[in-house]
């Protein structure tokens, strides 16, 4: 069976455990010294960002009084987040702040994406890769080479079987696909990708025509949703938004923060053109390309 990631046991760990001390009325200071932990370990545990050993669980369960059900939940839930994705062993080609997005998009059920400014990355082509990678000066054409790898391999979930794949809806801003590549026949390669990428039943891409103005989503920049199945007899891990810049990332995963970037969602998807115009309007793309 197809990994899914230990970041998503050890965020779902993480939330149990804060609820957990919530309920039990300790607060965060009081609970990490008891625990003989600084208040940052304890923030980065009830975040999800650390692995816990299944002691220090049964430790933090026997401080709130958890019960014996709950317990045996949360120590199974230490165990699975000690397993490796798939992409740990790409090392250092992944940012530690992206590595959390990682596991999460690879454990999601359906993914959509908005994205004003590049074509979105499990849409990308290698050599439309190759062009974002080398805007970063000083990185070399082998560092160049391993990331590419490593976004290929993460398009692989938009076509496994076991776990299914998830449901792709991407949003793209007219703007970007004007703005072409250096190299005219990847270019052209890229384009002709969006839209074979669409006969996938999983798969589904709309264009934000440039007739569109300002809108709900004009400040927030690009941003991806995340919905998650169910497990079993747990609840699904909360829905969370993703966003990026140059140094770093946000999860959003309250509900009045989801619920704000959903609404946005349905109002661009609403205002983009359907996914037949969306294709009829890559096609006259191309069909530009060969005419300059």
């Amino acid at each position: 069976m197809a990994e899914t990631g230990s970041s998503v046991p050890r965020r779902q760990l993480g939330r149990l455990l804060r609820q957990a001390r919530e309920e039990a009325g300790i607060n965060l200071e009081a609970a990490a010294k008891t625990l003989e932990w600084s208040r940052a370990k304890m923030y980065r545990l009830e975040a999800g960002h650390t692995s816990l050993r299944t002691h220090d669980v049964n430790l933090m369960c026997q401080l709130y009084g958890t019960s014996t059900d709950l317990t045996e939940v949360l120590v199974s839930l230490a165990r699975e987040s000690k397993s490796r994705g798939w992409w740990h062993s790409y090392g250092d080609v992944i940012p530690a702040w992206f590595e959390l997005y990682v596991g999460l998009e690879a454990a999601a059920r359906h993914i959509r994406h908005y994205e004003p400014n590049l074509v979105p990355g499990l849409l990308q082509i290698p050599e439309y890769m190759s062009e974002v990678f080398k805007t970063k000066p000083g990185r070399t054409p082998q560092e160049v080479a391993q990331k590419v790898a490593f976004r290929m391999e993460r398009q692989k979930l938009l076509v496994r079987r076991s776990p299914a794949a998830p449901l792709f809806e991407a949003l793209i801003d007219e703007a970007v696909l004007r703005r072409p590549i250096s190299d005219v026949d990847a270019w052209r390669a890229q384009l002709a990708h969006l839209v074979n990428g669409t006969q996938a039943s999983n798969i589904k891409v709309r264009v934000l025509p440039a007739s569109v103005g300002p809108h709900r989503a004009s400040v927030a920049g690009a941003f991806m949703i995340l919905d998650f199945p169910t497990k079993g007899t747990r609840p699904a891990e909360p829905s969370t938004v993703y966003g990026e810049s140059m140094t770093g990332s946000i999860y959003l995963d309250r509900p009045s923060e989801v619920e704000t970037y959903s609404s946005a969602w349905e109002t661009l998807w609403d205002l983009a053109l359907d996914e037949r115009a969306s294709e009829d309007l890559v096609g006259a793309l191309i069909k530009e390309t060969y005419d300059d």
